[in-house]
């Protein structure tokens, strides 16, 4: 059978306060039994001796107990001094124990009280003479007694026998013991009801927000990633809330970032394969004949798509970390230097002039693969050729501060405007509008740098340049 959270909170609550409840009864029925017992032995002793005291007195009157010798009813009298006469109160069986034989001390308890646990004091002693000899009392009882001395003028005149046990003196204690109990009693019962209570109601306060955060997750689970959950706490439940929103927001992001991928993919692939398409129905309808140039056309066309689709393949692998590295220990000035002879004819073709700064004070090696960081320049290097105005510039600088290689890729004109830069690096960013292939490439180029950068464990960033173009300034680690 199913059990719910909240019944599991409501039981293990329920069941730790009952048990805190129950011991607690335990120990305070057993502490008032003790302190009971040990107020009613201190009640005894002081009853003795007042018992004793008025027997000493008595003597003076009557010596050698002569007159009370048979006198069951003086006996009785003498009995009832031992208590504070405003509370005193003569007990049932005196009238029964009046009728009884004198030589039968102390009475038996009636039926209505012999379920007491305690004895009655007048129930529990024995007078002797001073050799022992019984006054009032049972002699098979004798055995059983402790003998407390009466003296009368420094003499020993007779003994006060007590019988063992735990007396007391009146039924109104034995009353209140009684009723402690069962007040004790009814107060467990009140304080697992009132627990019960509380439990419940800490059960649903603390299961209220995880139903939120169930509901929440089902929503996320169907594409609701806009949904997010109220902090109402600084605990534990209110951290999971707190990840619970920053995990909706992510994929939230992430799902706006794949949408924008496929339809700006959409975008980039449609352009080409329209100009491809009328091209194409050109020749068929006879508007341009078939010619070298036409010919031509369409493999420029089929080859601005196999660019397109080869660097996002390339990103697709940068970005799941599937580009395979060989990271060897390479010299990263020399690797430049060779991309930048390989592209020497182009930058010449665009009347470029390029300036290399070697700031180092020896030759560095960094830990990398030297084809994925000749990509890297090679994409940087192009891009400054296929954006950089005729006649511009483009500054180089490689330096070295503490354990980073700094390098620093800066054009001459067209820049780029400050709020352009922070998104330049997003796939299929272009700052032209038209957002035609003809005025450069489809955008993916800084995102595949970005990702082999990244992945050599370096940081990759777009700054404007002093010359009036574009900055991009690379921190990579130095091999130790």
């Amino acid at each position: 059978m199913h059990k719910s959270i909240r019944f599991k909170l409501f039981l293990t609550f329920l069941l730790t306060t009952s048990l805190v409840v129950s011991g607690m009864y335990v120990f305070m029925r057993w502490s008032l039994d003790r302190g009971f017992s040990d107020f009613i032995e201190k009640r005894q002793q002081e009853r003795i001796s007042a018992l004793i005291e008025g027997l000493s007195e008595y003597y003076a009157d009557d010596p050698g107990w002569r007159e009370l010798t048979g006198n069951k009813r003086k006996w009785m009298e003498l009995l009832g001094q031992a208590y504070e006469h405003r509370y005193y109160r003569p007990a049932p069986w005196f009238k029964q124990a009046l009728n009884e034989p004198p030589d039968v001390w102390p009475p038996a308890l009636p039926e209505s009280h012999k379920s007491w646990r305690f004895k009655p004091l007048e129930l529990s002693v024995m007078l002797l003479r001073a050799d022992k000899s019984i006054i009032f009392g049972r002699r098979e009882a004798l055995s059983q007694l402790t003998l407390h001395p009466i003296r009368y003028q420094g003499q020993t005149v007779g003994f006060l026998g007590v019988l063992p046990g735990k007396p007391v003196n009146q039924p109104l204690e034995l009353q209140f013991m009684e009723r402690q109990s069962q007040a004790f009693v009814w107060i467990a019962i009140f304080m697992v009801l009132l627990s019960a209570g509380l439990a419940l109601l800490l059960a649903y306060t603390l299961v209220r927000p995880l139903k939120r955060i169930t509901a929440a997750a089902k929503a996320l689970a169907v594409g609701s990633y806009d949904m997010r959950l109220p902090v109402e706490s600084g605990d534990e439940l209110g951290q999971l809330a707190r990840d619970f929103n920053e995990m909706a927001a992510a994929l939230e992001q992430s799902e706006q970032t794949r949408r924008r991928w496929v339809a700006d993919i959409s975008h980039e692939l449609r352009t080409p394969l329209a100009v491809l398409r009328g091209e194409l129905e050109a020749l068929q309808d006879g508007i341009r004949p078939l010619t070298r140039d036409a010919v031509d056309s369409l493999m420029n066309d089929v080859m601005r798509l196999h660019r397109l689709t080869d660097d996002l393949y390339q990103l697709s692998l940068s970005d799941q970390g599937a580009l395979s590295y060989r990271k060897i220990e390479v010299d990263p000035v020399a690797v430049l230097k060779q991309d930048l002879a390989a592209l020497a004819p182009e930058f010449d073709s665009k009347q470029l002039r390029v300036h290399l700064t070697n700031k180092l004070a020896a030759a560095i090696s960094i830990h990398a693969d030297p084809d994925r960081l000749s990509q890297l320049y090679r994409n940087l290097l192009n891009n400054s050729i296929n954006y950089t105005d005729r006649g511009g510039q483009l500054d180089i600088t490689v330096s070295q501060q503490a354990k980073k290689l700094i390098m620093v890729f800066a054009d001459s004109a067209p820049g780029v405007p400050s709020q352009e830069l922070p998104r330049l690096l997003d796939r299929f960013y272009r700052v032209e509008s038209s957002r035609s292939r003809h005025h450069g490439g489809a955008g993916l180029g800084l995102a595949i740098c970005s990702n082999i950068v990244q992945a050599h464990n370096g940081a990759l960033q777009a700054q404007p340049s002093r010359l009036g173009g574009l900055a991009i300034h690379i921190e990579l680690p130095i091999k130790s």
